[in-house]
């Protein structure tokens, strides 16, 4: 009994990682290639390459410790990449209504 919940743990571990991984994979294909650039951060291929790789390990090798190598690299995606290509495309989803000469203080209304 104890060898079944084991193994019921480890594979929603797995299957943890692996929806992770496909979600950074599926921001990382649909974000602008000159974003990363005017983020500085590194290329899109190369994000492509390590999340791709990060999704075949989750699928194709039962290694943990490669597992847990590309849950990293998922997790340095989502926290780090992530909002800086947001926050240079313009910051999808943040803005919350008012027109594009509001101030954080209110409207700018040109010193009148």
């Amino acid at each position: 009994m104890l060898l079944a919940g084991f193994s019921t743990f480890l594979f929603l571990l797995n299957l943890a990682m692996l929806l992770i991984a496909v979600v950074a994979l599926f921001i990382a294909v649909t974000a602008r290639e000159d974003a990363y650039r005017a983020a500085d951060k590194q290329t899109k291929t190369f994000w492509l390459i390590v999340l791709g790789v990060t999704v075949a390990v989750n699928l194709l090798v039962p290694m943990l410790f490669l597992q847990i190598a590309g849950l990293v690299a998922s997790i340095v995606f989502m926290v780090d990449v992530r909002p800086a290509l947001q926050q240079v495309s313009g910051g999808k989803g943040r803005r919350r209504g008012g027109s594009s000469s509001d101030g954080p203080y209110g409207p700018y209304n040109g010193g009148r």
